[in-house]
Order: C-alpha cells, then structure tokens, then sequence
C-alpha cells in the first residue's frame, strides 16, 4: 500500500521552490552562498540549478514586460479605436491638432 503524502519519509522537496524562496529572501546573495543555504537546510542542490533557476526568472520577466508593451490588439482595433477619439475631439482634424499640442 502506498504511503501517504507528508508522512516525513520519502518526502521530496521541490527544490526549484526553495532556490526561488531563498532568492526572495536573499535578493543580493550569489549563487553559491544559495546552493550553502539551502544545504544548512538540508536541501541539496547543484549551483547549475541556481544559475538556470535565476536566468529563467529574468527571462519570464523580460516576456511578461515584452507582451505587455506589446499587447495594443490588431492594427484594425487600433484604427477603429482612433476613429471613435477623432469622432469624440470633432473629427480628424481637431484630433491631429490634439496630437499636435501634445508633441511640443
């Protein structure tokens, strides 16, 4: 019969979780001073891991800031929304000066 989960025997530890969890504590630490405490803890881990846990983290990063700046919608969404502003300022015209004004 299996074993329950949490009985304290054969438990594993996700250890990417904990290098993530000892980062957020310890923002400034390097690599290596991670891999030291985790192992206080008595989490064994490869410093490989630390490098790749903390370049994949910035990645995510990087793309989650990426699909922000870039998430305006379809080229026609974005024409129709200007349309409906340049009906709102009373036309093309009194929008470009609008826009105008603003650039200076």
């Amino acid at each position: 019969m299996p074993r329950p989960k949490g009985s304290g025997v054969g438990t594993k530890v996700n250890k990417s979780a904990a290098i993530r969890e000892m980062i957020e504590q310890n923002p400034r630490a390097k690599s290596k001073e991670i891999v030291h405490l985790l192992a206080e803890k008595g989490v064994k881990v490869a410093p490989t891991l630390v490098y790749y846990i903390r370049s994949r983290d910035k990645h995510l990063k990087r793309r989650g800031k990426h699909q922000r700046a870039t998430s305006t919608g379809s080229p026609v969404q974005l024409i129709v929304k200007v349309k409906a502003l340049s009906q709102e300022a009373g036309g093309m015209r009194n929008l470009k000066q609008l826009v105008d004004i603003l650039a200076e």
